[in-house]
């Protein structure tokens, strides 16, 4: 695949799960299996934030990456690190890189601002 072809894939998956439910079968046609934790990490924060989306800042694509800068937001539902649901609205800014092959993502890495999630579910003082 190119380097838009890529990029293309990465607006298409997260169109397809921006504000949605996130289904097994959606998530399988954009992630090998080969990421497992990446679908395990999806499953984990939409138990706890339904629905969430990711609101795209930028996109960078080179080779077989693309970097997304994202916002996510949220309404807290609970089940995240045992701190009590209130309903608060969050948004915890972060950044993915995705490493695609044969049309789908093979693996990732993500790094997200989650002082400021853990500050707006009131865990910190």
């Amino acid at each position: 695949m190119s380097v838009s072809d890529n990029k293309a894939l990465i607006i298409r998956y997260l169109d397809a799960l921006s504000g949605k439910e996130k289904p097994a079968a959606v998530l399988d046609r954009f992630i090998s299996d080969a990421d497992a934790l990446l679908k395990q990490h999806i499953a984990g924060y939409e138990a706890a934030f339904p629905r969430y989306t990711m609101v795209v800042e930028d996109t960078i694509a080179e080779a077989d990456k693309v970097v997304v800068r994202f916002t996510m937001r949220a309404a807290y539902a609970g089940g995240f690190m045992d701190i009590p649901a209130r309903g608060q609205q969050v948004a915890m800014p972060g950044i993915i890189i995705y490493r695609i092959a044969d049309g789908k993502i093979v693996e990732h890495w993500m790094q997200v601002d989650s002082a400021t999630l853990m500050q707006q579910l009131g865990a910190q003082a």
